[in-house]
């Protein structure tokens, strides 16, 4: 017989709307021009989105680098499931998405694309599954939301806004395409 008492569910309240629709909007515009600035052109410019939300954001700066140089971007999608130090936490048969590579990165300038950069485990699980699809040129990082407390000692090339939280907040991206909404939530536990 267990005699432990039952785990509380962790409450959750928003704290702040950090970001508004426009607001993500000019930052993505902000970021993508960056991009091209860094890397002179979208010449061997290739946008990798990290499922889930960089997704989405990866495909909205890829229209905006289009409209700026008038010619597309390539543009690729990674699932990093099966790349994560920590899967046994995640689920005990997480669901592999389909890892969308079919653009050519061998020799390219990739910027990989995520929503928030928080310990770096992603980004490292992203980069162990990029490599697996070849050798890129040069790796750089685009998160909208860097929010600090660093595991890994990984870094963003371009940031959105980076935004000081407690271990005990919770960045939220809200964006149209997953989530019905459009906006970024600063979120702390009770």
């Amino acid at each position: 017989m267990n005699s432990r008492p039952a785990k509380r569910p962790v409450e959750i309240h928003q704290k702040a709307q950090l970001m508004s629709a426009s607001e993500v909007e000019r930052t993505l515009i902000r970021l993508a021009h960056e991009i091209l600035e860094k890397n002179n052109g979208i010449e061997d410019l290739a946008l990798v989105g990290i499922r889930r939300r960089g997704v989405p954001l990866a495909e909205r700066l890829a229209k905006i680098i289009q409209r700026i140089e008038k010619k597309p971007v390539l543009l690729g999608t990674l699932d990093i499931t099966l790349y994560r130090d920590d899967l046994s936490t995640l689920d005990s048969k997480p669901v592999v998405q389909k890892t969308e590579m079919e653009i050519p990165i061998e020799g390219k300038s990739v910027v990989l694309v995520d929503d928030v950069l928080y310990t770096g485990r992603t980004t490292r699980a992203a980069m162990d599954a990029l490599f697996r699809a070849g050798r890129p040129k040069r790796l750089q990082l685009c998160v909208l939301i860097d929010r600090g407390h660093r595991e890994l000692p990984i870094e963003a090339a371009f940031i959105g806004r980076a935004v000081q939280t407690t271990e005990n907040q919770i960045i939220e991206v809200k964006l149209h395409e997953v989530d019905d909404a459009e906006k970024v939530l600063l979120m702390e536990k009770l």
